[in-house]
């Protein structure tokens, strides 16, 4: 067996049937029956705090639970590949970071390919002064081996200038073959549990972006090695819902096992907006309707972070009406999946372009 992550008991008080407003909790119809299946066994919000469903004032942001490490993130988090793409000074990057911590912004995404490193340098440098401790940080890795895996760990404490990542996961999970190279003996976990143990690490997950399936069977190799994960990072948006969906398939089981879970490419990054079909928006309203944990949105700029701010300030609970006529104005476009590329192509697989990476 391996060991689990020394994480605070989870407390019925922040596990609700429904929003303090009196309304249902309402997920989109492709996982609604399941989701109240599970909601009449108390397991279906575990995710779910109270100040996430009751909204919240202007200057205030929204959290949720982390899943089972009892961790309050922010209804929002700031992914971390934008801070470094073209055009953005470090400077700018750093403004931004901080003023998301500023604003109540907690939860920050990163990876150690993001930009050959320069995301993650960006982000240690907005986490001096202080900052670090505003900060739940969460990096990712792609190593499969354990001797790969623990090199990029260390370079990643170092670029971060961090001792501890809060949250490191395993990423671009999206071969059938990762989740076998991950657990066999001298593969990457092993790395990651030893990091763990040394106090480098707190909490495990992974991320993709490819197939439920391959998420499915990660969660069911980490099953067989008696493994919880801690979070799961996926694509929760409008388009997810009516191709391939992560939301039918995956969301419910991560519920059920009160893993956290964290959505991401809600504008898909941002092909869904070239649908023309739904605004910004709506697009961060609908993943924040769902069981999330947090919703990972890309921030370039203090503008598109106001954005993202605005977002999580005005979130109301969605009625069962106003979900199905959001996913109605995308059904047409979204069922061939030509505006979700990272599931229909290459587009997004950096492992795919860069196989040295994963040892």
């Amino acid at each position: 067996m391996y060991p689990q992550s020394d994480t605070p008991p989870y407390t019925t008080d922040t596990i609700i049937d429904e929003p303090p407003t009196g309304r249902p909790v309402v997920v989109s119809t492709a996982t609604r029956r399941q989701f109240l299946e599970l909601a009449a066994t108390g397991i279906a919000t575990a995710t779910i705090g109270p100040e996430a469903w009751a909204g919240a004032p202007k200057h205030d942001m929204p959290y949720r639970i982390l899943g089972r490490t009892g961790e309050k993130v922010s209804i929002v988090g700031i992914g971390g590949y934008h801070l470094a793409r073209p055009g953005i000074t470090a400077e700018e990057s750093i403004r931004i970071v901080r003023t998301a911590l500023d604003e109540g912004i907690n939860f920050l995404d990163n990876c150690w390919d993001y930009n050959g490193g320069e995301s993650e340098i960006r982000m240690g440098n907005a986490l001096r002064d202080g900052y670090r401790k505003k900060a739940f940080l969460m990096t990712k890795m792609d190593g499969r081996d354990k001797v790969t895996a623990a090199k990029q760990i260390n370079q990643s404490l170092e670029r971060l200038q961090t001792d501890r990542i809060d949250l490191l996961q395993f990423h671009e999970v999206i071969r059938d073959s990762d989740p076998d190279r991950i657990f066999t003996p001298g593969g990457a976990l092993e790395a990651v549990l030893q990091a763990q143990k040394d106090g480098k690490v707190r909490y495990i997950g992974f991320t993709g972006h490819k197939s439920p399936e391959v998420h499915l069977k990660m969660l069911a190799t980490a099953s067989a090695h008696d493994f919880i994960f801690d979070a799961v990072q996926m694509p929760l948006n409008v388009m997810d819902a009516h191709f391939n969906s992560f939301e039918a398939k995956v969301l419910p089981l991560l519920l059920k096992q009160n893993i956290g879970v964290l959505g991401m490419k809600p504008m898909g990054d941002p092909f869904i907006l070239h649908s023309k079909t739904v605004a910004a928006i709506e697009c961060l309203h609908y993943c924040m309707n769902l069981p999330t944990s947090v919703v990972i949105t890309g921030c370039d700029s203090l503008p598109i972070l106001q954005q993202a701010l605005d977002a999580a300030r005005s979130f109301r609970p969605m009625s069962e009406a106003q979900v199905s006529k959001l996913l109605a104005k995308t059904v047409q476009a979204a069922r061939s999946g030509q505006y979700e590329l990272y599931k229909t192509s290459h587009h997004f697989d950096g492992t795919y372009q860069n196989p040295q990476w994963l040892g």
